[in-house]
């Protein structure tokens, strides 16, 4: 009997084709499951035979590119693999509570000094599940995968995904007492022209809305600048140059005084969204509406109102 294409599809293989659509290779894709680069190039023939198509180009220096058969594919099996997902979530659900494994990716110092010590709470609440956590200075691609949720500095253009706005938080000007001392008395902005300031590179910014420095303070110099405020943060703390700041970063430092109360200041919002395919897994809804929870909690802090950071109860 003529087997059909439905017939002989090993539904494994998808898992594998999904990895490679991610990431681009069959090496990467197989650090991600855990196997060798043949073994998902082997899986990636099997699928192509069961349905009769071919799902990648393959180049050397563009990797697996995915035919408008695979991108066709693509959806289908996302939709699948969300399926599963919240299927099996459910099920898990009525025995063991929430499971499963979640990624969060978000700005450097709101994933570090923020995000990550309001998880363990969130952890405590449910200790079936696991979480990775990406604070890093660069985009990261949702669609790909590389995490299920993202808090992001600017609300995504376009895109299946659900997003709302996370908070605002506030930047200031600081520096170390030693420097004031060292540097003379900043009294107004006519001042600040004869210091120098640590900022980000303008050309390697991820974001337009870290480039506030020339904003607030025209033809302001910078010696030293660095992609990554965790390193202009701890320049400031050298005594050698002013900074400017999140305040939930620095206000709660001793170490660090403001500069100008009041006169240099800017706003900026953190937004977070997840794919819309994961609208259905309770543990993604969940962890988004507890960080939500956890923002408006500390909104003071944010804001820099308050140097002192609140935790949601654990039950």
């Amino acid at each position: 009997m003529h087997q059909t294409a439905l017939e002989r599809l090993n539904w494994d293989d998808l898992r594998f084709f999904l990895e490679v659509a991610r990431s681009g290779t069959a090496s990467g894709a197989a650090r991600r499951l855990g196997v060798d680069y043949t073994t998902v190039s082997r899986r990636i023939r099997a699928l192509e035979q069961a349905l009769g198509a071919l799902l990648f180009e393959k180049s050397r220096s563009a990797g697996f590119v995915l035919t408008v058969e695979g991108q066709h594919l693509l959806g289908h099996a996302e939709t699948l693999e969300s399926t599963l997902q919240a299927a099996c979530e459910q099920v898990s659900g009525t025995r063991l509570g929430l499971s499963g494994h979640l990624r969060i990716a978000c700005t450097e110092a709101f994933g570090s000094c923020f995000i990550t010590p309001q998880l363990s709470r969130f952890l405590e609440r449910y200790p079936h599940i696991s979480m990775d956590v990406l604070p890093v200075p660069h985009f990261v691609s949702l669609s790909r995968r590389e995490a299920d949720l993202a808090i992001t500095l600017e609300r995504p253009e376009r895109g299946p995904y659900v997003c709302s706005k996370l908070c605002d938080y506030r930047l200031r000007l600081y520096a170390t007492p030693a420097y004031l001392e060292a540097n003379g008395p900043i009294r107004s902005r006519d001042d600040l022209a004869r210091h120098s300031f640590v900022s980000y590179v303008d050309d390697l910014a991820f974001s337009s809305k870290l480039l506030y420095l020339q904003d607030l303070l025209p033809g302001a110099h910078s010696r030293l600048r660095s992609t990554s405020v965790i390193a202009q943060y701890q320049a400031a703390l050298q005594g050698r140059a002013l900074a400017i700041l999140p305040c939930f970063l620095a206000g709660p430092d001793p170490r660090l005084c403001e500069v100008l109360e009041g006169e240099v200041e800017v706003i900026r919002q953190f937004w977070i969204y997840y794919s819309e395919d994961l609208r259905k897994l309770k543990r993604v809804t969940l962890l988004a509406d507890y960080l939500r929870a956890c923002a408006e909690l500390n909104r003071p802090l944010l804001m820099g109102e308050s140097n002192e950071m609140a935790y949601l109860p654990a039950d």
